[in-house]
């Protein structure tokens, strides 16, 4: 297994234990992702999927756009902004998003999803990433979501300083039996969003932006055609791949993935992950609520905020 691919730029760090060091500026150990904002084409229908299927309850709605949560907190993980007929997400990929990830608190919450979607017929893929467990599936306008829970950390195995994960098959029974005979009565309190994954044009100018400029560390970089970042040693929480060959960004019109969150301790570390990305030639557009929002190569935004 080669330590870093080609195409993909960065050397190893030799004072960490894993991965690849962003090289200037390093998100803080506690970043983590926010709120996910993603445009639908009918909010009626998506919140219909997003409260039946996925178990989520509203904690805000207004003329247009509604935000969501878990049960036992009214912060939201997921805002729905409708733009009526917007195009779906098309099978084959679009740059953006590939999937967003919510995080369950434990294996038991997802053995009792699993179930709920097998009682109503909801379709779900599933693998084995060896770091967690997780099902794949799509909203009403097509944009893809991952529901996981992880495996203890010191379950993650490393060669040669990376993170080893694969997609195996997901041993279904046995996970279904970890939710014992307990109902699924929704996202339980402690559910966030755990990653977020792109289609991106390139694996090397999505290394300049998010590992060079934005400051995640690289975790896994001989997935194929992926690379896998992160701060504070998590597994990852941004995906990049290029399995959407020939794809285009989105068009106003297109349901998509609006913005991601990355949540820094504070303002400090905001402003120099800002900084950081404007040092590097990036796009940025400052906020009087002092957030940032930075753009890719490709025109996926990430908004950074401080806790």
């Amino acid at each position: 297994m080669s330590p870093e691919p080609v195409g993909v730029s960065g050397s190893v760090t030799e004072t960490e234990d894993h991965g690849v060091v962003a090289p200037r500026f390093r998100l803080p150990p506690a970043t983590h992702i926010g709120v996910v904002r993603l445009q639908v084409g009918d909010i009626a229908r998506s919140l219909a999927y997003y409260e039946d299927v996925l178990g989520l309850r509203v904690v805000r709605r207004d003329d247009g756009s509604a935000a969501l949560g878990p049960a036992g907190n009214d912060s939201p993980i997921i805002e729905l902004r409708e733009r009526r007929g917007a195009r779906p997400h098309p099978k084959r990929g679009q740059l953006g998003l590939f999937h967003f990830a919510i995080l369950l608190p434990d294996r038991a919450s997802l053995g009792r999803l699993v179930r709920h979607l097998s009682d109503i017929g909801a379709h779900a893929g599933m693998s084995d990433h060896l770091v967690s467990e997780a099902i794949y599936l799509s909203d009403p306008d097509g944009l893809g979501i991952e529901v996981y829970a992880d495996r203890p950390r010191g379950e993650w195995r490393y060669e040669r300083r990376e993170l080893q994960m694969a997609t195996l098959p997901l041993n279904v029974p046995d996970l279904v039996a970890a939710g014992g005979t307990e109902p699924w009565t929704g996202m339980p309190n402690g559910t966030r969003i755990g990653h977020v994954h792109l289609h991106v044009g390139d694996l090397g100018e999505a290394a300049a932006f998010y590992h060079e400029a934005l400051g995640f560390d690289k975790v896994t970089w001989s997935y194929p055609g992926a690379l896998f970042l992160s701060a504070g040693g998590y597994h990852h929480h941004l995906g990049t791949n290029t399995w959407a060959t020939g794809a285009t960004a989105p068009a106003e019109d297109d349901a998509k993935l609006v913005e991601w969150e990355l949540v820094m301790p504070d303002a400090a570390s905001v402003s120099a992950a800002g900084a950081s990305v404007e040092a590097a030639g990036g796009r940025i557009e400052r906020s009087p609520d002092g957030t940032i929002l930075a753009r890719d190569p490709w025109g996926t935004a990430v908004r950074l905020v401080g806790r």
